[in-house]
């Protein structure tokens, strides 16, 4: 069995894609499917795509990747199935979209977060005004199988497509192993991570964590935005690297994953609390979205909404060693049983099974 999968990034490179379905591929292969894989952006577009300038280089890598989606439509029906993540191509009606289908009807359509709704980028305004959002509801109406990541995505997709799936963003949890040595030394860390896009996120917490500082003696460290800033607390900030993600989440005592009260987040899986609580870090997130499901409220982590409750339940944490090693064994624990590679492989792979070739 031989699928496409067409997604908007190179392999390796998003957490979207990467701690989705990417790191099932070894597994499709053990069981007799073919994986290539397709992508928009290439990899040298992806080094910059999320910089600010860059005009002419983007549009030319822009033009390169619509090139890509031609020479696959000539393609396309030498594989039993696709496997298209979010989009054929990103801009204008879903033209691409309705030729790949026609010819190749037989697709699993993956959608991540609310890209139906209209957010904008402060990198890439231009391009938001081009954005193709009608694909989405295209490609959820003609999917043979669609696959969602949170409960309020499953529930919108099913007012479109009864078959789909609602699987969690997932990690390896044979690669994501904890370090309970963190736990021994005085001056804890307390961790965050994500992206440039979603560092906006920690700003909310600007005044817990300015009285944690002023109160203990804690590092703060942001991972995954290295351009971030804040005058209210002393922070350490470093760049994403694939191949020290685990290496700098274990720096790591307390996990924290603050969330504004909006809709664009009732799209997010609860991926950064999954990692922290992979690798034993009690992790305290906002009580919001798919949290509730990732995490059991004092048994495998916190649930907060509130300043006074962020600053209590860390200071709790700080205070207690016991208490950082319960709760984070407790979280990895139900990583390993709900939100591991090893707990949903068959699920995705039973989706694909099912692609029949006509």
């Amino acid at each position: 069995m031989k699928i496409l999968v067409i997604s908007p990034h190179p392999e390796g490179f998003v957490p979207g894609q990467r701690l989705k379905y990417e790191q099932y591929f070894n597994y499709f292969r053990q069981n007799g499917i073919e994986i290539e894989v397709s992508s928009f952006i290439s990899a040298d577009f992806q080094k910059i795509i999320y910089k600010r300038g860059y005009l002419f280089l983007k549009f030319f890598y822009t033009l390169k990747g619509y090139c890509r989606r031609i020479r696959d439509i000539f393609r396309i029906r030498n594989y039993d199935g696709l496997y298209i993540f979010l989009y054929v191509t990103p801009f204008g009606f879903p033209l691409f979209e309705w030729i790949f289908t026609k010819i190749q009807p037989n697709f699993i359509y993956d959608i991540d977060d609310l890209v139906f709704l209209k957010r904008e980028s402060k990198v890439n305004k231009i391009a938001d005004l081009v954005r193709g959002k009608s694909k989405i509801n295209f490609l959820i109406k003609r999917a043979q199988h669609v696959v969602v990541c949170t409960p309020y995505l499953h529930e919108y997709v099913r007012k479109y497509n009864l078959n789909s799936t609602d699987i969690s963003s997932t990690v390896n949890t044979d690669i994501y192993r904890p370090n309970y040595v963190n736990n021994k030394h005085e001056e804890l860390t307390i961790g965050w991570s994500g992206s440039h896009s979603t560092s906006p996120y920690l700003l909310l917490l600007e005044d817990v964590l300015s009285k944690i500082q002023s109160k203990y003696l804690v590092k703060i460290l942001v991972i995954g935005d290295s351009d971030f800033q804040t005058h209210k607390f002393q922070f350490e900030a470093i760049a994403w690297n694939k191949d020290k993600e685990v290496e700098d989440l274990n720096r790591i005592d307390i996990g924290i994953y603050p969330l504004p009260s909006e809709k664009w987040v009732l799209g997010k899986s609860g991926l950064k609390a999954i990692q922290y609580m992979a690798l034993g870090k009690p992790t305290v997130a906002t009580a919001i979205g798919a949290n509730f499901r990732v995490i059991e409220h004092n048994i495998s982590g916190f649930l907060v909404t509130k300043d006074l409750e962020w600053f209590q339940t860390i200071e709790n944490l700080i205070l207690s060693p016991k208490l950082r090693i319960e709760i984070g064994r407790k979280g990895r624990e139900r990583v390993e049983n709900l939100f591991s590679v090893e707990a949903n492989k068959n699920k995705y792979l039973d989706i694909i099974l099912k692609l029949k070739k006509e």
